[in-house]
């Protein structure tokens, strides 16, 4: 049985930083970015440890703006 992998990726331009994305994630995946703003001034998501993601789409189903893109791959052991 493979191990499920995942990815997101932000689009950091919409993101508004509401964190929501933050809290939804069981993995501690995502922060928020640390002195950094986007084109509209807000702090935005970031992928922080992309190694842990499974790829259960929980920051995905919770962004209010639809930010984030989630992929899944299953990895073969």
């Amino acid at each position: 049985m493979g191990k499920m992998l995942g990815a997101i990726v932000v689009d950091t331009d919409r993101c508004k930083g509401c964190s929501l994305c933050v809290i939804a994630c069981p993995q501690s995946v995502i922060t928020m970015a640390s002195n950094r703003v986007n084109t509209q001034g807000y702090i935005y998501a970031e992928a922080a440890h992309p190694d842990k993601c499974i790829g259960c789409a929980a920051c995905g189903m919770v962004c209010p703006d639809g930010c984030i893109t989630v992929y899944r791959k299953k990895k073969e052991e």
